[in-house]
C-alpha cells in the first residue's frame, strides 16, 4: 500500500506531536509515527514544563505540582531558599498525560498518527522521500516532501542520513520515590563531585511522588555509573537523612543531548528537538526549547513546501534561522561550566557563600530565570565583583559568543 503526505514526523514525544500540530494547522497532510504502542511510556526526563512552553499547549491539567522555587545545596551542606511563591517558575507534569495531549491536540485536527511504527528506510528522490515503515508488523510505502526526525537522542532519522552527533552528550538516571520529605513547591539541587561530579542532582516533587536523579558528563564519572553516585546521594551524603523513608516505585535512565548539530537539515529532512541537540546544557530540558525551535523553523519550512523547494541550498537557508539558538546555547554551558562543572568544590562553597547574601538572592528572585540565565549571570558579573574570578571564560562566552 502507498501513501503520499506533505510531511512525515518520526517520534510521537511532546516535540514530535507540537510539531506535527502547526505543520497540520499550516494546511500540510501530516503524518507522526510512534515506534512504541502508547504515548508517553518510556520517558526519560525530569518532567518539568516551563510557563513559556505550557502556554503553547495549555495543559495545565496535566501538572502535578506547581514548582515556585528551589533549595541549593553547596557541596559541603550550606542551603539556600529562592524563589517567589506567587511566581509560577516551572511546572512538574505527568509525562505521560502530558505527551498524549500534545499528541491528540494534533491529531483533533488532522494528524495521522500510527503507532507501533518504526521507518525501515528512507531514500531522497528528486520531488520526495521515499519511506519504508513497518506498521504493526506491516510494510507500507509513504513517499513525503519533508521528513522530519523528532525521534530523540539515538535519532534513527539523523543516523541514517549521517547527519552528525550533539557536540555534548550527558547521561542521567531518575528514579521516582515515595516518602521523601520536602517542602510544598520546591525543588532541590544538590552539589559535589561525590554525587553528581561536574552537574547536580535533584530532588522534584510529584503529587505524591518525588523523582530523584544524577547526571553528569561520561567522562566526568570514569569507571563509576550515574547509579552509583545516586546511591552515594540517598546513603552517603550530607542529606541522607532526608532519603531514609524512600521507596523507589520507578526507574528511568538515558542520555541527555545539547550542542545544536552542525547540520539539523539537509534536503527534504529536518531534526528536531533532542534529535537536533537542542537540549539545555544547564538543566537538561529539552520541551521548551524544542517547542521554541518548532515555533522558528515550521512557517520557513511551509513556505517552502508551498513553493516546491526543499532543495540542500533552501534547507541549509532555513536552518541558519538557528543561529541564534546556538549562540545562547554556547553562552548558557559556559555559564554553567564556570559557576559549576569547572570548578573545585572548595570553589563552588565560596561561591555559595556569595549566592546566601540577602541582596544576591533578592537578585535572583528578581532577574533569575531557569529557561534564560544569562541576563542573571551577566548581571552577577557585573554588580558582585567576586564572582569575576571564576567566571572570566563565562565572561568572554556571553559578550562574543
Amino acid at each position: 500500500m502507498e501513501y503520499d503526505y506533505d510531511v512525515v514526523v518520526v517520534g510521537a514525544g511532546p516535540i514530535g506531536g507540537y510539531l506535527s500540530r502547526k505543520l497540520t494547522e499550516h494546511g500540510n497532510t501530516v503524518l507522526l509515527i510512534e515506534e512504541h504502542a502508547e504515548i508517553g511510556r518510556p520517558f526519560q526526563c525530569a518532567g518539568l514544563v516551563n510557563p513559556g512552553a505550557m502556554s503553547k499547549v495549555n495543559l495545565e491539567e496535566t501538572a502535578l505540582t506547581r514548582i515556585w522555587g528551589a533549595i541549593l545545596h553547596s557541596p559541603s551542606g550550606n542551603s539556600i531558599k529562592i524563589g517567589n511563591p506567587d511566581i509560577t517558575r516551572t511546572w512538574s507534569v505527568c509525562r505521560k498525560l502530558f505527551d498524549e495531549k500534545v499528541v491528540i491536540q494534533s491529531v483533533e485536527i488532522g494528524t495521522d498518527l500510527w503507532l507501533s511504527s518504526s521507518p525501515l528506510s528512507a531514500e531522497i528522490k528528486k520531488d520526495y522521500v521515499e519511506m519504508i515503515i513497518n506498521y504493526q508488523g506491516k510494510k507500507r510505502k509513504v513517499r513525503t516532501k519533508l521528513l522530519c526526525g523528532a525521534d530523540g537522542a539515538h535519532s534513527w532519522v539523523r543516523r541514517n542520513f549521517k547527519m552528525g552527533r550533539p557536540k555534548e552528550m550527558m547521561v542521567g538516571l531518575q528514579i521516582e520515590v515515595t516518602g521523601y520529605k520536602s517542602e510544598e513547591g520546591l525543588l532541590e539541587l544538590f552539589t559535589g563531585n561525590d554525587i553528581s561530579p561536574g552537574f547536580f542532582s535533584w530532588a522534584i516533587p510529584s503529587g505524591d511522588t518525588t523523582r530523584i536523579g544524577v547526571w553528569s558528563k561520561p567522562k566526568l564519572l570514569g569507571d563509576k555509573s550515574c547509579e552509583y553516585f545516586l546511591e552515594q546521594l540517598m546513603n552517603d551524603s550530607p542529606w541522607k537523612e532526608r532519603f531514609l523513608e524512600c521507596k523507589e516505585v520507578g526507574r528511568f535512565c538515558g542520555p541527555v543531548p545539547s550542542g545544536i548539530l552542525k547540520k539539523t537539515m539537509k534536503e527534504r529532512v529536518a531534526l528536531f528537538g533532542d534529535a537536533a541537540g537542542i537540549c539545555k546544557p544547564t538543566t537538561g530540558g529539552g520541551i521548551g526549547p524544542g517547542f521554541k525551535q518548532v515555533d522558528i523553523l515550521v512557517p520557513l519550512l511551509n513556505k517552502a513546501i508551498v513553493d516546491d523547494d526543499l532543495s540542500e541550498k533552501k534547507m541549509a537557508k532555513i536552518a541558519l534561522s538557528l543561529n541564534e539558538m546556538k549562540r545562547n546555547q554556547r553562552r548558557k554551558r559556559a555559564l554553567r561550566d564556570a559557576f559549576l562543572t569547572e570548578v573545585s568544590e572548595e570553589e563552588l562553597d565560596a561561591i555559595f557563600d556569595i549566592w546566601s547574601r540577602p541582596e544576591v538572592i533578592e537578585l535572583i528572585n528578581e532577574i533569575g530565570d531557569i529557561e534564560n540565565p544569562i541576563p542573571l549571570g551577566m548581571k552577577m558579573l557585573k554588580d558582585v565583583p567576586e564572582f569575576r574570578k571564576y567566571a572570566k571564560k563565562a565572561a568572554m562566552a556571553i559578550l562574543w559568543g
